[in-house]
């Protein structure tokens, strides 16, 4: 790494909403600041996945991180995926003490699941850690239009302390292409996750 401070660990969690690419863009400018990234996919994620990157993952989670790896140009030594029913992983408890998620893209149905505390799934319950022990959660909700139903989740998860950064673009930049608009995204995310990797865009600079 450029800087001397060496990052914690962050768990990236992807669920079943548009925006497959802000994850995967998100995920090759951690690891390659050697930051060790913990992979939660759900299987709607899987799908979502393939039909907008045209990437589809095998079920070995061994492999899984070689694939993603590869896809995004990374060492495959910073990745490590989970199955959602892992309950083992140190992502479940609070005693690993991991300090940052992000579940981008998040679904709705993964943001009132996080919301009324239902940790079904592995994504759901290393979220309910994030909250529980005051951590650094961040969510990336991408629907449109949102209903009374979402925008009381997202208020609700506010006053916990959650950031909510909903995956919606500027233009103050004069984006040439999608890959413009996606690190507008993901310069946002890495910004509330104190990660720079001397690419992020700021107003004025």
């Amino acid at each position: 790494m450029s800087d001397n401070k060496k990052h914690s660990p962050i768990i990236i969690a992807m669920t079943g909403a548009s925006g497959a690419p802000y994850a995967l863009r998100l995920i090759q400018r951690l690891a390659k600041k050697e930051i060790q990234l913990h992979l939660l996919i759900s299987d709607a994620a899987r799908v979502v996945l393939e039909q907008e990157s045209n990437f589809k993952l095998t079920s070995n989670l061994d492999e899984m991180a070689k694939d993603i790896a590869g896809f995004t140009g990374v060492d495959a030594k910073y990745l490590t995926c989970w199955g959602n029913k892992d309950w083992m992983s140190p992502v479940a408890s609070g005693s690993a003490d991991m300090q940052d998620m992000v579940v981008v893209p998040c679904s709705m149905g993964s943001l009132a699941r996080i919301a009324t505390g239902a940790s079904s799934n592995l994504i759901e319950r290393a979220a309910d850690v994030m909250l529980k022990e005051r951590k650094n959660l961040i969510l990336v909700p991408r629907e449109t239009p949102l209903s009374e139903i979402h925008l009381g989740h997202m208020y609700n998860l506010s006053k916990m302390g959650v950031r909510i950064i909903p995956a919606m673009p500027g233009f103050y930049h004069e984006p040439k292409s999608i890959d413009d608009l996606v690190d507008f995204m993901v310069d946002r995310i890495m910004d509330h996750l104190g990660v720079n990797d001397g690419t992020n865009i700021r107003w004025g600079v």
